[in-house]
């Protein structure tokens, strides 16, 4: 009997014969019944793989056929339970038992994880209950024959059977630890990645409402995915689109361009185009170089479509980018009866549809980039793939249907589809190999092709892209590309096609992998080649490409998010394009902050086009301005004009500008250190809009900020703008006339150095365009000094200096720390050598060089861009200037050995990334000059190389290394034309000094290992091995004569420009660094 209580019922039930049987302590079955509004409108599945077993554990449960729910005494089970659910229970003996709650308990299964729904917690009950009623009410069947329970699914397929033991029927499920080897196969959490990181919800909707053929049934349970939280965390939304839709093929057409990308793609691609279908939604994408190819691509889309579809493009919607508003677009159009539909200005959200699709198809491609952890020049290949993937996945515009099924009338099957980036292995062909050769190549899966059944392979070894229709997938691993190495992510369990477990792979699995994979067998093998990139031949080529280079035309799904329809750009990147920062309130602020500073500044007039004069162009242009640790602090937008139309002797004359040497910031650290004088910096605002132009210049008005009704006038120029031929001329005329006002005296050694004394105090300043280093013996003139240039120009006190031109300054009592820590760090990310292997010295020893044997040409971009970042490094690390050199003489065809070699420096700053110059106070301060030679240190032409390097006591702060001119025919020769470089030097860093009262009545010492080299440069008399010396070196002897300087002697060993003109071995490497004054907290070394 039921008899209401509250909300309650209690319900009476005996006990089936079934329990009595099988329970010694012959425990009451339980039954339990809930009201029909606990399961009106729940969509519940229960799905059970188990095996049987004997067992009264925990994880055992009896099989009850009269129990009407699942019931359990262990709430330990339970992933999700409601604890209000109160239910009293009477069982056969007139007890009464209450529930503790109802929930979701979560068991594995060889399957993977499996949730059995509305399970009852009966902490009293001495049995856990599987209930055949709550199975059978849910679809399942279940049928007992010849002493064995068969359960079968809703669809009909067997998911378990289990045997009749001791006249019950027992499962066990598998705990965790016994499932850890099992792995999980077909699950919601591999079909999130193989469908490129879509949405949960997206899965379910392609089942439930079967809109592709191919996908299995699992339950799709949403788990968190790290890839996807960094790569589509969303602010924002857009407002909704226009209610207004296409109703046939081609009607509309949106069409948008995102980039350009931070990295070219693997043909060097930087922009994406993309057109989409309004009615149906399919897309289109397109990857390109430049924004002049729109045009020509746009032609190649509406044939292909217009064809496809047996119907013509009528509207095409747009932003007002340039590139759709050529000339040349504008009549193409016009020709072909194309309406054009122009969003308005600085209203990316009128063209809602194409910013979605472009934010939609980025962030589903940085997703499975962070997935697998690929390197970005990869970009247009996950595109490609994002594309095709959501192409085949919902959009809510669309009924029931996808994308690609509204446009060809077909539902896509993808069964085929697998995780990008994963690692698999092609299959090489019994004509491609020998009998003992591998049977498969190991690459990375990358695309699916358009032109033939298979998948797209980046072979890692050959560096090749191949499609091959005969593919094993190992999903579950990913490439380190450090460490060259397979790295295991998760278990994928194999499968055969039938859907059987698989005991092993293919006879072709490659002998390397002893995972177990996914073996996918496709009609036809094809490399791409590269003379037709959009042809479909299956002959093989020599020379293969990127898929980037076929014309793709790969259409993707209208995925919407819940946040804001963000562009390719971030406000934490550079933009290119005014529209692309316009969607930015950062870059918007900026751009105001600019114009505001040029009205303030008054440096135009607007006034009417005049004929026959040139007016010159403007732009904006982005940069982030970053901290010694690489933190943005500023968005500055920069109005710049486009100097490159002007004339010269019409629109500008003189356009030179000096700004301050690192020898002489470097001075004036290592003066001000031995000192104890503090350092300031200063920062000019908008510094060029401050010099006064001679010329008549004329320039357009800005893009955003035309003054309205007067969108024909121009702009009239009195003072200069960025971009200018002129500007850093004006602008130094202007800040030079401000400190010849202010009494200061400028620098004949160096006219960016600035000095001023009062009453035995002084004061310098040192000018890099905009940037000023302020220091001095008294700090009231320094305060006074900033004050003036606060009166002058607008101005921003950035307080100690710590940041210059890259390099960090770390000002403390015992000194002067100057480093690049910061820079060698990003060079190490930028070239993958974060977790390297350390080296000791930058190169190796003379004598074990590479082999030359290796004449294969390296990557000329990678390789100069490389040593570029090394050249960079040079300003503060003497010990990598002569890697830095030599390695610059190969940027015109540089090898794989010299790569290698470059390589090698990087495994050197790895140790030594925290290495830096150290300035202290010494008791008495001396210019000192070391001069040395390598004589025919280069192998290619037999020249020498030069090498010197000052010091004012407690480390150098000068430094060279450079290859002659002429070949030396002697040792002596060689280090003669070392010493002339040396004096040059010498004699300007001596009259520097006395700019800054640094004098010294005695000349410069600069020791020099070679004696006949001192004794040539002492003897002026003529003799057969020294005649032929040009006359150019002799200002040695001169110098020398004149007391300039004093040529000494000194060992080989003590010689410290011996580090600037030839790779050393470890021990005379770091007994010269240190002898430099290099300093470092911590640097660790390997043993060679």
């Amino acid at each position: 009997m039921a008899q209401e209580k509250g909300r309650k019922k209690l319900v009476t039930m005996e006990a089936t014969k079934q329990v009595k049987r099988s329970s010694p302590e012959r425990e009451q079955a339980m039954v339990a019944e809930t009201t029909r509004e606990e399961h009106d409108g729940e969509k519940k599945t229960h799905v059970f793989i188990a095996r049987q077993e004997n067992s009264s554990e925990e994880n055992s449960w009896l099989i009850d056929s009269g129990c009407t729910n699942h019931m359990t005494p262990n709430e330990k089970l339970f992933i999700k339970i409601n604890t209000d659910f109160k239910v009293p229970i009477r069982v056969g003996n007139g007890a009464v038992l209450m529930t503790g709650g109802k929930g979701d308990i979560e068991v594995m299964t060889k399957k993977g994880k499996r949730i059995i729904r509305d399970v009852f917690l009966v902490p009293k009950l001495g049995k856990n209950l599987l209930s055949v009623p709550q199975m059978l009410t849910h679809g399942y069947k279940v049928t007992f024959k010849n002493k064995v329970c068969i359960i079968h699914d809703n669809a009909g397929r067997k998911i378990g059977e289990v045997k009749m033991i001791n006249k019950s029927f027992h499962l066990k499920w598998p705990t965790n630890e016994e499932t850890t080897m099992v792995a999980k196969d077909e699950t919601a959490e591999l079909w999130h990645k193989r469908l490129g990181h879509t949405g949960y919800s997206n899965l379910e909707i392609l089942q439930s409402k079967k809109m592709v053929t191919g996908l299995p049934t699992f339950n799709v349970d949403k788990e968190k995915c790290e890839s996807c939280i960094f790569s589509k965390h969303c602010r924002e939304s857009f407002p909704k689109e226009s209610q207004t839709r296409a109703k046939e093929k081609l009607e509309l057409i949106h069409s948008d361009v995102c980039g350009p990308m931070q990295n070219a793609s693997i043909n060097g691609s930087r922009y994406i185009l993309t057109f989409i279908d309004d009615a149906t939604r399919m897309v289109w994408v397109y990857f390109l170089k430049a924004k002049s190819e729109v045009l020509q691509t746009f032609k190649k889309f509406k044939s292909l479509v217009e064809n496809n579809a047996n119907c013509r493009i009528k509207k095409l919607r747009t932003d007002r980018g340039t590139e759709y508003l050529s000339k040349e677009f504008t009549e193409f159009l016009e020709t072909n009866g194309i309406e054009r539909q122009l969003t308005a200005a600085y209203s990316p959200q009128q063209n809602g549809v194409s910013e979605r699709r472009n934010r939609s198809l980025v962030e589903m491609a940085r997703a499975m980039i962070k997935g697998k952890d690929l390197p970005l020049k990869f970009w247009a290949d996950v595109v490609h793939v994002a594309a095709y993937v959501q192409n085949r996945t919902p959009t809510r515009t669309l009924e029931n249907k996808t994308p690609l099924e509204a446009w060809s009338e077909s539902k896509p099957y993808v069964s085929h589809m697998r995780v990008f980036g994963s690692i698999c292995y092609v299959h090489i062909p019994n004509e491609k190999r020998k009998k003992w050769d591998d049977k498969s190549k190991r690459g990375i899966f990358v695309g699916y092709s358009s032109q033939t059944k298979g998948y797209i392979v980046y072979l890692l070894k050959e560096n090749k892209i191949e499609i091959s229709r005969d593919v094993i997938f190992d999903e579950g691993s990913k490439w380190d590309w450090n460490k060259k190495e397979v790295i295991k992510q998760y278990d994928i369990y194999a499968q055969s096609e039938d859907g059987e477990e698989n005991s092993q792979v293919n006879e072709s699995a490659p002998r390397e992998s002893e995972t177990r994979g996914r073996r996918n067998t496709l009609p036809g093998s094809v490399s791409l080649n590269f003379d037709s990139p959009g042809g479909s031949s299956s002959q093989p080529s020599k020379k293969t490409i990127s898929i980037n280079d076929i014309l793709l035309n790969a259409p993707y799904a209208d995925i919407e998010y819940s946040g804001a329809c963000e562009s390719c750009y971030t406000s934490s990147e550079e933009p290119v394009l005014v529209e692309e920062a316009a969607k930015h309130t950062e870059w918007v602020q900026a751009m105001e902050e600019e114009i505001q500073m040029i009205v303030k500044n008054e440096t135009w007039e607007l006034v009417k086009r005049p004929p026959n004069k040139n007016v010159v162009g403007v732009k904006w242009i982005f940069r982030l301005k970053t901290n010694a640790e690489g933190n943005v602090v500023k968005h500055k937008a920069r109005l710049v004009a486009k100097g490159f139309t002007q004339q010269h002797g019409v629109d500008y004359l003189e356009t030179f500008a000096p700004v301050s040497r690192h020898e002489t910031i470097r001075l004036i650290l290592i003066v001000a250190a031995q000192r104890k004088w503090k350092l300031f910096q200063l920062d000019v605002k908008s510094a060029f809009l401050n010099g006064t132009l001679e010329e008549e210049i004329y320039a357009e008005q800005p893009i955003g900020f035309e003054e309205e009704g007067k969108e024909d006038h121009v702009l009239r120029l009195h003072k200069a703008l960025y971009g200018l031929k002129q500007a850093p001329r004006a602008w130094y005329s202007r800040i030079d006339e401000f400190f010849t006002r202010e009494n200061f005296t400028r620098s004949e050694n160096d006219h960016a150095l600035y000095t001023k004394e009062s009453q035995g105090k002084l004061l310098v300043v040192c000018i890099y365009v905009d940037d000023l280093i302020v220091t001095g013996d008294d700090e009231t003139m320094v305060e006074e000094f900033k004050t003036v240039m606060k009166n002058e120009f607008e101005m921003s006190d950035l307080g100690l200096l710590n940041y210059f031109l890259g390099m960090e300054i770390t000002q403390d009592t015992e000194g002067i720390l100057l480093s690049q820590e910061c820079y060698a760090k990003k060079l190490l990310k930028k070239f993958n050598m974060e977790t390297c292997k350390v080296m000791s010295t930058p190169l190796l020893p003379q004598g074990k060089a590479l082999e030359e044997e290796d004449d294969e040409l390296a990557d000329s971009k990678i390789y100069r861009s490389l040593v570029g970042g090394l050249l960079y490094l040079t300003a503060t690390r003497p010990d990598l200037t002569f890697s830095a050199s030599y390695l610059s003489r190969y940027l015109k065809e540089p090898k794989e050995r010299h790569l290698k070699e470059a390589k090698r420096v990087l495994r050197y700053i790895k140790g030594t990334v925290d290495m830096g110059m150290r300035f202290t106070k010494i008791p008495e301060p001396k210019l000192i000059g070391y001069s040395d030679s390598d004589w025919g240190g280069c192998r290619e032409d037999l020249k020498s190389t030069t090498g010197y390097c000052f010091t004012i006591g407690s480390a150098v702060f000068s430094w060279q290394t450079s290859k002659q001119d002429t070949i030396a025919q002697s040792t002596a020769e060689a280090e003669y034309m070392a010493l002339c470089a040396t004096t040059n030097q010498a004699m300007w860093l001596r009259r520097l000094l006395e700019d800054l009262k640094f004098t010294s009545l005695e000349g410069v010492p600069i020791y020099c290992d070679s004696q006949s080299a001192i004794a040539i440069g002492k003897n002026p008399v003529q003799h057969r091995r020294t005649k032929h010396i040009q006359i150019k070196y002799h200002v040695v002897r001169e110098a020398e004569r004149n007391g300039d300087i004093k040529l000494q002697y000194c060992k080989s060993e003590e010689q410290l420009a011996d580090v600037l003109t030839k790779p050393l071995g470890r021990q005379s490497f770091e007994g010269f660094r240190d002898k430099l004054g290099l300093d470092s907290k911590m640097a660790k070394w390997s043993v060679e």
